[in-house]
């Protein structure tokens, strides 16, 4: 059972990562007529090797207080992924100083959705393997 739940935690991990990346490439998508918006990105790589070192959660190390009436910040509530996101490397600039292209969005959108499909569907076969296992059928 401790496997199977590693395995399913990896995954969710992962999923979590692929989730946050379509969410910065759709706003990427949205703003490409934004005058001066830089389209950003997640180093899908590094993000999902600091979640897996960290433990269970994507959240990170808790916030230092160093004065009393400093509030208790949780950080779980930013954005975990933020040291992993960064601006793309401008292919062709524009008047207007947008860095957003198109077909390099649209790539990026596909192949994170096929990622996150290929996720969900080794989930699906690893719990109809487990049902399959424990009905003896």
């Amino acid at each position: 059972m401790d496997k199977m739940e590693s395995v399913l935690a990896f995954q969710r991990k992962a999923m979590q990562v692929h989730s946050q990346r379509q969410q910065l490439i759709a706003s990427n998508i949205a703003n490409a007529d934004t005058p001066h918006y830089k389209a950003k990105d997640l180093d899908f790589r590094a993000a999902l090797a600091a979640v897996g070192q960290r433990g269970a959660g994507v959240a990170g190390s808790p916030l230092k207080r160093t004065h009393a009436a400093h509030l208790a910040g949780n950080r779980a509530e930013a954005d975990p992924l933020a040291p992993f996101t960064g601006y793309r490397t401008e292919v062709q600039s524009a008047v207007d100083g947008n860095t957003v292209d198109m077909d390099q969005e649209r790539a990026a959108f596909a192949e994170t959705t096929l990622y996150y499909e290929a996720s969900l569907n080794f989930i699906n076969r690893l719990l109809r393997g487990m049902r399959t296992a424990i009905t003896g059928q």
